[in-house]
Order: C-alpha cells, then structure tokens, then sequence
C-alpha cells in the first residue's frame, strides 16, 4: 500500500527502473540507482523519505552543494510540512532533530566521526549525485560516509550514468551489505544533437533520430562534413599565403574535435556565428528556454551584455512585470548602498528582457532570482559557467555549447565526454517538452566526425578519489582505533577499482594509502597529536572517544577487524613497511600498541581543509590569541582563500602590522611543517594566499560593500564566498577550543562578519 501512495502523488507514470528502485527500498535492500540526467532518480530517494517517515524513523538527504540542499529542503518542507524537514548545511541549522533532514554530505561526515545523538533513529541516508566521489577536492567525503554510517543504514546513492556502473555497485555491496543496482540509460526526453552554423541550425546526424544512450554508427550529415572541407581548403590556402610573405608559418595546435587555427582566423570564419543570431534563430524555432554554456564569466557576461546593446526583447509586458516582483523579493534585505555597488539596475536591465547570466561571481540572491524565473519560463536563455551543470533543477529545452575547448587550469584542453554528456542533459524538460536539443555552436576548425564520436558517448568513469587526511587520521583513531582506521583504506572505493580491474595486481593502491596513513601518523605523533597506548580500542582517557555509532564495513570479518591481537603494521593487510619512511614509528607502534588521541589531537578533530594542521599549530603557538577582530578575519583569509588563476597579481600585503606578524609566525609554521612533511613523503599543503587579505580586514572592521568592491574590485559573488569561508574557519576554531578567550573572540568574529550582503546569502553557497 505504501508504494502505491506515493507514486498516486508523483503526478506522472514512474518508469521501469523507478518502480524496481523503490521496490528494493519497500524489500529492506538498499540501492544505487544510476540514469541520466533529468531521467528523474530523486523520486527514489523521495520514495526513501516516504517509507521513513511511515517507519517513524529517519531520512537524511545529502547533496554535494549547499544550494542543492536548500532547493531540497524547500521542496520537502512543501510535502511533508515545515515542522518535519530540517535543513543543516554549516552555515544553517534548522530544525536540526527533524524526522527529514538535508544536509550536505560534509556536515553527515562530522556528525559521524562526533558520534551525534542526531544519528539514533536513522533508516535511509540519500546520496544525491553520488558521482561527486570523483571529485578531487571534496570527493573523499562522499567514501567517508559510506564507510562510516552504521551498517543497519540504508544508503539510496543516485549517480549519473557512469561506464563502470557495476564496479560500483559491487564496491557498495562490499561495503554496505545488502544493496541493489538499478542502471536506465533511457533519456525520458529524447536528445537531438545539432551544430549552429553561420545563421543556420543544421542536424549533427543525417538521420533525424535522437541520440539516446549512444549512437555510434549514426552517419554524419553530408552538408556538415562539406562546410569542415570548404574551411579547411580556405585554412590551408590562407596559411600558404601567410609563408609566402613571411617565408613561415605557425600551424594550428592539434585537438581531437578538430584543429585550432592560429591568428584571428576564427574570429574571421562566415561560418562562426554570433550569440544574437543564435538566439534569435532558436525563439524563432521555439527552441527557447535555453542554457548557453560559456567556459568563463567574463563571456556570459559580455554576452548578455551583447544580446541588451543589439535590442534583444524575450518577454511580454506580464512577464516583465513578474519579473521585476521576483527581483524585488530577492534583493529585498539589500540596501540602497549595496543595490547601487552591486550594479543592479543593469543587471534588472537583461533580466525584465529574459536574459541573465548564471556563475559563481554572481551575488547568490541574483542566482536564486534567475534560477526561480527560469524554472517558470520567465527567463528564456541564461548565459552559465559550467557549474550550472552540477545539479541545480534547472532543466531546458535547448541546450547551447558555445566551445568545445575550456581552460583547466593548466591549458587548453577538449572537454571531456563526461563533461559534455553532463551540459547537454540539461535538455529537455520532463512533463514539458517532448524532445530535448543540444547546439554546438560552429568554432573555426570544427571536425563533425569527432563532435559526433564526443556525442555518442554518453557515460563515463567513477574514479576514486578518497585519500587519508590530518584531519581524518585523528577522527578515525578517536572513532575506532588504529587498526580498524586502517582497515577503512583496505575497503576504499580506489583499493575496490585496483582488485576488481587487476586483482593478480595486489594491493598496491591500498599500499600507497597505507603509506600515507602511517606516514600522517607519525607526523601526528611527533607534534603530540596522537600517541602509542596499550591498546587498540582507542578508548581511554586520553583518546577522549567521542560517540558510539560503529565507524565499520559490514564485510569485515571479525577474527581480522578490531581485534587487539592485531596492531598497527603487523595485520595480513597492512605490512610493517606500510608507513613508507616511517617504519621506526611503526615498529614502535606494532610493539607497544596502537595510536589513541590526545587532547591536543582532540583540537584537530573540529578543523576540516587543506590546512587543518597549520591551524591547530597554529592555535597551540598562540598566533590567533589577542588579535582584533578585523586582524584576525585578515589572517583566518590567509588560510581559506585561493585566487582564480585570472585574479593573481603580484604578492599583496597584509593590512595592519598585527596581522602581518601573525602571517608572518603562520608561514614560519608553514614552512616547518613543510620540512617534516617532506622527511615522510607527504605533499605539503599549499602556501598561504594573503590576496583576500585587506577584503577581510575592510569587512571585519564594518566597511560597506561599495568600498570593498572600491577597493579590490571583486566579483560580489566571490566576495560573498570567500567571507563565508572565513566565517566557517573561525567558527570551527571556536568549536575546537570552546570556553576559551580565543573562542569568544571567534564567535565574536562570526557575528560582525555576518552581515548585509554576507547575512542575506546565508542558506546559499
């Protein structure tokens, strides 16, 4: 009966894949639901709330984002009622007991390694867009998790379509148990694929057929292969022209979607068309709403610019009226002062005309306004960053690719058939549309045949990207010894993918992780944060365990996990060499026990990032103590910010001499650390960014937004950002040394630092 009244209030017919992922929930299993794009997986991990909240136990929703998680909890809370959703996201706790809770897979991992009472009465936990495991920066978290939840949990992990999908799955039974896999490669909304060329929409494929799932014999249309030729022989004859006068001649670089041709020669080609035309042609067509990707801020915002200067109008008189009412509600807790700093009347200028840009430097509460007028068909074209890619419910009808080239940081590079399988699956809107579209706008040098190869794959790998941390070492210990700690990298995903494609290979990823967890170790343990005991239970008053939730696999076999007769660097999986150059320390361990905690250690429990041990060095040496609250926010920035390559200038100075002092004894600290990290083959944490420096100061000391966009021309979204990570810093250093002065002093700095735009962007990423 319970599944036939929840799918009575879905509104649609649930898919095949759908009503068997539901039915392994109803069954007791837990499952890994892997399909498109907009093919509709979070009905699953709805149906998990539903069967929690009829158990009278608990669902925890997790997505990788904390806008993900705001839209989720707002949708639930419209379901079920505000009084049964809770939302915890770091920088919102609300509701925190409730029998649903939201949350971002970050603030699921503290709670576990804390052991918190929040976790009695939990039944499912929903990994939404579990793929983030890949992820290099944030990804461990996600294997955390699903190492560390209490076995009798069942996870409902919803991924997109990956090429190794059964690989994945049987990693999750090992780890978990009892867990189905349910794979649907069928897009709900069929996908045509097309290239834009000079003013012309042409079909990638002869044939009229969609590509659903891969369509690697479709035949390339003729007129397109005829276009790549034509431009090639007028390439070719230019280049001849070009060393005929100069006697030399550069050839473009090479690409596997055709070559780049040097000089302006693409800014020159008929067929490259401009963004106007695009979108004209495609309202023409009634291809709009659609999502133009732009591989930078810049260029969606030049190209809205473009399309306001060239007369572009998308809306009706009644939709620019509700848009000017969803404008005004947003930015409704802003001043006068900021609106003005902020430039929002251009921005309300292309908004009222359907058209927006969607990136990471925009302030969150123009973001949230364009998403909500987009999501009502308001907005007919928004101009996004990549990142809009990542999940946001903002499906279209058309999706537009402006390059097939981005830069990555270290190049030019093509992007990725997993890159471009995650654009175009925004096309499409289930229950609206009837057929989805991808647009490649034509790049001089475009080859059809490759754009068509890059098109027809439609999945990609999972990697693991899980790797032990400072911070994770301790809170393992703490949680469940050292042996069972170890055993946590004997059940990774990336030991998992080692056996399961080489399993004559060994265990020489496992080794490596190994390695670098006896390496962690020991730097551990010769600054005092952690230390040999008798035993292995990592229980005593010293190791101040904290919880009672058991942080381990479910396969794990008893006679080999846990046991005191095994210590560290003496089990069949881990040998005495494992700890790399660090085997003095090991052998020390293997005889006299294993590692527990300090109270020292118990410190760096609470501090997460790249540079978790500098901070808790830094809180022993007493850096942080006696500072102001705007030198403290300067130097706390030093620690959290990282400039885009596109902001780095020459070195910036700090703003005061107190907090220059203070950098100063953190890069010595820094610097030392590097050293003993370098003795044990570790990969030292980068060196500190003072380019946020002065923002912090300003911002701290109750300068407005005006003078602090004045003073360092920030993006405000960036701003918004990058004070928000201060404030979580300080507020985990408050958490790490509660009732002390420099606790006071760091929530004190949370509360100047949460204001204006800062406070209003509060539930936002």
């Amino acid at each position: 009966m319970s599944f036939a009244e929840f799918s009575a209030g879905i509104g649609f017919p649930l898919d095949d894949y759908q009503v068997e992922a539901c039915g392994h929930l109803a069954a007791g299993s837990g499952v890994l639901v892997a399909a498109p794009t907009g093919a509709g997986k979070t009905v699953v991990g709805e149906f998990a709330v539903h069967l929690a909240m009829e158990h009278g136990t608990k669902c925890f929703y997790t997505t990788p984002l904390k806008a993900l998680s705001n839209q989720k909890f707002h949708d639930m809370a419209e379901v079920y009622g505000s009084d049964a959703v809770g939302l915890l996201t770091g920088d919102q706790v609300v509701n925190s007991e409730a029998r649903i809770a939201v949350m971002t897979t970050e603030v699921l991992r503290n709670m576990i390694y804390a052991g918190s009472p929040t976790l009695r009465g939990l039944e499912f936990v929903v990994m939404d867009e579990v793929h983030y495991l890949s992820d290099p920066f944030r990804g461990p978290v996600w294997e955390e998790v699903i190492l560390g939840l209490d076995p009798q949990v069942k996870v409902v992990a919803l991924s997109a379509t990956v090429s190794n999908v059964e690989e994945f799955g049987a990693w999750l039974k090992k780890v978990r148990g009892d867990m189905a896999v349910v794979v649907s490669e069928r897009r709900p909304v069929p996908l045509y694929q097309h290239v834009f060329a000079g003013r012309r929409l042409l079909d990638l494929y002869q044939s009229e057929a969609p590509t659903a799932g891969g369509s690697e014999t479709a035949k390339v249309n003729p007129e397109l292969m005829k276009l790549a030729a034509t431009e090639s022989k007028v390439m070719r004859d230019d280049s001849r022209r070009v060393r005929g006068r100069s006697g030399r001649g550069k050839p473009g670089s090479q690409s596997q979607l055709g070559s780049r041709p040097h000089g302006n020669w693409a800014n020159r080609s008929h067929l490259v068309p401009r963004r106007t035309a695009v979108i004209t042609e495609l309202d023409k067509l009634n291809l709009l709403p659609a999502i133009y990707f732009i591989f930078s801020r810049q260029g969606c915002d030049q190209a809205v610019g473009r399309l306001v200067d060239d007369g572009v109008w998308l809306t009706r008189a009644s939709e620019r009226d509700q848009l000017l009412e969803i404008a005004e509600r947003h930015v409704s807790g802003l001043s006068d002062d900021d609106l003005a700093a902020l430039r929002y009347r251009g921005w309300l200028e292309g908004f009222t005309r359907g058209i927006a840009a969607h990136h990471a430097g925009l302030l969150p509460v123009f973001k949230q306004a364009v998403e909500e007028a987009f999501w009502l068909g308001l907005v007919k074209v928004v101009f996004a960053t990549e990142t809009l890619a990542l999940g946001i419910n903002m499906p279209a009808r058309t999706v537009v690719i402006d390059k097939l080239v981005k830069y990555n940081g270290a190049g030019h590079a093509d992007i990725t058939p997993g890159e471009f399988t995650q654009l175009t699956g925004r096309a499409g809107r289930r229950g609206i549309d009837v057929e989805g579209h991808a647009v490649v706008t034509w790049q001089a040098g475009l080859d059809p045949r490759a754009l068509a190869g890059l098109a027809s794959r439609r999945t990609y790998p999972l990697r693991s990207a899980f790797t032990p941390t400072y911070n994770m070492a301790v809170n393992l210990i703490a949680a469940l010894g050292m042996t069972r700690a170890q055993q946590i990298l004997e059940d990774s995903f990336a030991q998992f993918h080692s056996d399961f494609v080489r399993p004559k290979a060994g265990k020489g990823r496992s080794h490596t992780l190994v390695a670098k967890f006896g390496a962690i170790c020991a730097v551990l343990e010769s600054l005092g944060y952690i230390e040999v005991a008798g035993s292995d239970e990592g229980t005593d008053a010293n190791s101040q365990t904290v919880g009672t939730v058991p942080f381990v696999s479910p396969a794990a076999e008893p006679e080999t996990v846990g046991t005191k007769s095994q210590t560290a660097g003496t089990t069949d999986s881990q040998p005495a060499a494992a700890c790399g150059d660090t085997a003095g320390s090991a052998k020390q361990s293997s005889q006299s026990g294993a590692y527990t905690v300090t109270p020292l250690g118990m410190t760096l429990t609470r501090l997460y990032g790249q540079h978790d041990l500098l901070v808790a060095e830094a809180i022993r040496a007493g850096i942080f103590d006696g500072l102001s609250l705007p030198s403290l926010a300067a130097t706390l920035s030093c620690l959290v910010y990282e400039a885009r390559l596109a902001d780095r200038r020459s070195e910036p100075r700090m703003p005061d001499r107190e907090s220059a002092r203070a950098v100063d004894a953190l890069r010595k600290l820094w610097r030392n650390l590097c050293l003993t990290e370098r003795d044990r083959r570790l990969e030292s944490s980068p060196p500190l960014d003072l380019g946020f420096a002065r923002s912090a100061y300003a911002w701290a000391g109750g300068a407005s937004l005006g003078e602090i966009v004045d003073l360092t021309g920030m993006a405000a979204g960036d701003f918004v950002r990058w004070i928000r990570q201060c404030v979580d810093c300080a507020g985990q250093i408050a958490d790490a040394v509660k009732g002390t002065p420099l606790a006071a002093q760091c929530r004190e700095l949370v509360r100047a630092m949460r204001r204006g735009v800062v406070e209003v962007d509060a539930d936002e990423d």
